[in-house]
């Protein structure tokens, strides 16, 4: 090998220049886009967004292959369509009345023991008195002493004849009342799911685009609805789409906010809808039984283990006695000031989800007052939200899910992103937790947008798990809302149904879980946004879980 000169080295450097001019040279048109794609919005929310011109139809049919998550939507919605059939009626006589109908109480005592059983036998009949031979209604029982702030859910055995088994566990000593609603007959029952999985077109998404100094707003939805040309915003992985009228000289990746209104529209014929006037929802089934004496019989209590996340929930899932939730499956500890604190010290905690997760993050600094909120100078009240606490390295953030988000109000979806997106992101570790949150906003819409969610988010678990076993996640449960608000759209029916859909899904999957649906039955709290009471001991039930 012969030593290179100071003539032979200056001539390598300048073929070396004159080669990385060349290559930018042919590169440069290639390597500007990707620069200016990486610095879109859509590309940050991971999305592959596209222009094409499109006819009508059901979301996703030609934008993304069946898969093996398309059969196993498909064999739940069957499920689900065996669970809820058809039930036509000719008029409102022949439906579910709670006033002809019978209840019974099997084996009747005068006084009751704490942790025995009380069983009722209901036996349902139409306006006209007749017995009848199926079941289906959806019916709410619970039990409660106002004077000593209790109350707990009872459990609904639907034997599918026109007969219900309503099981009430008596957890504490005194007077107790019971109550059986009829929320919805069901034929009601049949003709909020025919109507829930009928259109996808009740809630209306208008897109604000923004381009420099030009602004212009357009349709968007969940489905291809128009022949106009459109904007797609695709995640092909898990098969979730969003699309927009695409706006004249503006780029699809100019999707800047979002904001929702109620189309005009209903599914429900004028009988159907008889059925969800006021005085028709959430009558009154226990017209004699009204209460029944429980003593403390000196019996003593069942030691429970603590509780762990991958516990099983039973049903009901808790009590709540004096305003404070107690758990029926696992001993809940209360911790005081210096030991949630201890417990917090260097956890990244993210909350993925709806507005009632965000209240979590209105009311922690109520439980540790070193957390302040850090402005991340986001818009409206759905921007990311951010506790921190520096001393003791805690952060907290809270982060809406994407679309479907439901909302009048205008919302950012810069740095938007689904939930299994944003599981993906994180790390994970052993002492990084993750809260999840999903239902209210997709009651509106076809029961197949929640489904595909609810998988895609818990295969991003499984995927968490195998990068960072240790991490912690917590299943919170959707809750229930005001049984008159909207019924078609946003009942509790649908809640219900995607309650227990959930629950299926994620029955395998080792994370805690967060009964807030059995939880607002227990505190009889009918509002979107359960009291201070309620989000009190949601947020006293994780630190069980992660302490």
């Amino acid at each position: 090998m012969f030593p290179i000169t100071k003539l032979q080295k200056l001539l390598l450097v300048f073929l070396s220049l004159l080669t990385v001019n060349w290559i930018i040279f042919i590169i440069s048109p290639h390597l500007t886009k990707f620069w200016s794609d990486l610095n879109s919005p859509i590309f940050l929310y991971a999305w592959n967004n596209t222009t094409t011109h499109s006819n009508p139809e059901p979301p996703l049919s030609s934008v993304v292959s069946t898969t093996e998550t398309d059969l196993r939507i498909k064999e739940i919605i069957k499920k689900l369509d065996q669970l809820i059939p058809p039930r036509p009626f000719p008029n409102v006589n022949t439906t579910t009345s709670a006033a002809h109908s019978k209840v019974t109480v099997l084996n009747p005592r005068d006084t009751y023991c704490i942790g025995e059983q009380l069983d009722l036998l209901l036996e349902v009949r139409d306006h006209l008195g007749h017995r009848k031979e199926y079941g289906g209604d959806f019916l709410r029982a619970r039990m409660s002493s106002p004077a000593l702030k209790a109350g707990a859910s009872g459990e609904v055995t639907d034997f599918n004849n026109g007969t219900y088994l309503i099981r009430f566990t008596l957890f504490w000593e005194g007077q107790v009342s019971l109550s059986l609603l009829l929320i919805h007959p069901s034929e009601g029952v049949s003709a909020l799911w025919r109507a829930r999985n009928q259109g996808y077109d009740k809630v209306i998404f208008t897109g604000k685009f923004a381009n420099g100094t030009s602004q212009v707003v357009s349709e968007c939805g969940l489905t291809r609805n128009t022949s106009a040309e459109l904007c797609q915003y695709l995640d092909t992985r898990d098969g979730e789409a969003f699309f927009c009228v695409k706006p004249q000289h503006m780029p699809c990746r100019a999707l800047t906010y979002m904001t929702t209104r109620n189309r005009e529209i209903s599914y429900l014929t004028v009988e159907e809808k008889s059925l969800f006037h006021r005085s028709s929802v959430g009558v009154e089934m226990m017209k004699d039984l009204k209460h029944v004496a429980v003593s403390q019989c000196n019996k003593s209590e069942k030691i429970k283990d603590k509780c762990q996340i991958g516990m099983k929930i039973p049903v009901p899932s808790g009590y709540t006695l004096e305003r404070r939730w107690i758990t029926t499956f696992c001993n809940q500890i209360q911790l005081n000031t210096k030991e949630i604190n201890g417990c917090l010290k260097g956890k990244l905690i993210y909350l993925l989800g709806d507005s009632t997760l965000r209240q979590w993050i209105h009311y922690l600094p109520k439980v540790v007052k070193t957390l302040k909120f850090f402005d991340l100078h986001g818009t409206g009240v759905f921007k990311k939200h951010l506790l921190l606490d520096a001393e003791n390295n805690l952060l907290i953030q809270w982060k809406k899910h994407s679309f479907p988000f439901v909302t009048l109000q205008l919302y950012s979806v810069i740095d938007e992103g689904y939930i299994p997106m944003e599981i993906d992101r994180i790390p994970g570790d052993k002492n990084t937790v993750i809260v999840i949150t999903i239902g209210q906003h997709f009651r509106p819409f076809p029961i197949d947008i929640f489904i595909r969610r609810a998988i895609s988010v818990q295969k991003a678990i499984e995927r968490l798990f195998l990068r960072s076993p240790a991490t912690k996640v917590i299943l919170k449960t959707e809750n229930t809302r005001d049984m008159h608000a909207n019924t078609e759209r946003l009942g509790d029916f649908h809640g219900y149904i995607q309650y227990l859909t959930m629950n299926g899904i994620f029955k395998d999957l080792n994370v805690g879980v967060i009964d807030a649906w059995d939880m607002t039955i227990a505190y009889d709290s009918n509002d979107i946004h359960p009291p201070d009471d309620v989000i009190k001991n949601q947020i006293t039930m994780f630190l069980n879980y992660i302490c």
